[in-house]
């Protein structure tokens, strides 16, 4: 990455910057000492959406009205944050949204779309049988598809890197959430346009481990599903691009389980006070896992987003 990747970076930062404010990173002793190690959380849970994703929203659909002013609706899948994020922007910009979601999602990120003004369609069984449905949902009226990995907004959430690596460039490492891949391949824009050494560990359920699989293998290796209650990390089909870019640049990455999971949401509350989703949590959880070997380190954590159903809150907060 040279100099001017960075000059690029910044510019979209402070055109994210026009809607919302950059979100804290924080250490907090109590978690710090469960980890033995010194950890720093970037807090994406306190972003206007309660998510990370946001930030790419704004940025895709900011680039889309230069490239086609005479756009007027668009069309995406997800599973509520990029949903969220896609709503938040489209409203700032005039668009009609709507958006596809698979049978049986989050009732509380359902109606947290929709009072963003999306129109929500439910179709499929999961995220991948969603986002094939858009296509033909593109094509039969007219609208433009927004995909859930792109350029755009790779570049819209790398902001978030930047302001975690610029306050804490010294970092040994960090553990970042794998979705669909623009959060973990953000941080590796980051972190190669500033020029650090900070070692980059991906994160994904042991439910729907599509890319663990395929980082292994250095090729895309599908899974039959993806259930998890980690609903951030539910993919089965790896995206090419951003595989592409994990390769060579991730150092491994961390399969965690459910129930691990769980356990790291109520450690979120327990040592932070802070309502943690379980995407986000699972950068706790392999930290943990990896706890002997961050010993005397100073680590980040990717708090990815907030948006957790109340139910399985509760039954967090029940966990040993």
């Amino acid at each position: 990455m040279s100099a001017s990747d960075l000059t690029e970076l910044q510019v979209v930062a402070n055109e994210v910057y026009q809607h919302m404010l950059p979100s804290p990173q924080l250490q907090w002793p109590l978690l710090s000492q469960r980890c033995g190690c010194e950890v720093w959380v970037k807090h994406e849970n306190h972003n206007p959406t309660g998510a990370f994703k946001v930030r790419g929203g704004l940025i895709y659909l900011q680039n889309l009205r230069q490239r086609e002013p005479g756009v007027s609706g668009v069309v995406s899948a997800t599973r509520g944050n990029h949903g969220q994020s896609l709503a938040f922007a489209a409203a700032r910009h005039g668009l009609d949204l709507s958006l596809v979601v698979p049978e049986g999602n989050s009732a509380d990120k359902n109606k947290a779309m929709q009072a963003l003004g999306a129109e929500l369609i439910v179709h499929g069984r999961d995220f991948d049988e969603s986002a094939t449905y858009t296509q033909f949902l593109a094509q039969e009226r007219g609208l433009h598809r927004v995909p859930s990995f792109h350029e755009d907004l790779v570049k819209g959430v790398a902001s978030y890197s930047l302001e975690l690596l610029q306050s804490q460039p010294d970092l040994d490492r960090v553990y970042v959430p794998i979705g669909l891949g623009s959060g973990v391949c953000g941080m590796i824009t980051a972190r190669n346009a500033l020029g650090l050494e900070t070692e980059i560990v991906g994160v994904v359920s042991t439910e729907a481990d599509c890319y663990a699989r395929s980082f292994a293998a250095g090729h895309r290796v599908p899974t039959q599903s993806a259930n998890t209650i980690a609903d951030g990390l539910a993919v089965r089909t790896p995206n090419q691009e951003a595989l592409d870019m994990m390769l060579g640049n991730l150092s491994r990455v961390v399969a965690v389980s459910d129930e691990e999971v769980l356990n790291t949401i109520q450690h979120y509350f327990t040592d932070t006070h802070n309502l943690v989703e379980g995407a986000a949590a699972a950068a706790l959880a392999a930290l943990l896992q990896e706890r002997e070997n961050n010993a005397g380190c100073k680590v980040g954590l990717i708090c990815t987003g907030g948006n957790i159903d109340k139910h399985l809150y509760l039954r967090a907060l029940g966990a040993n």
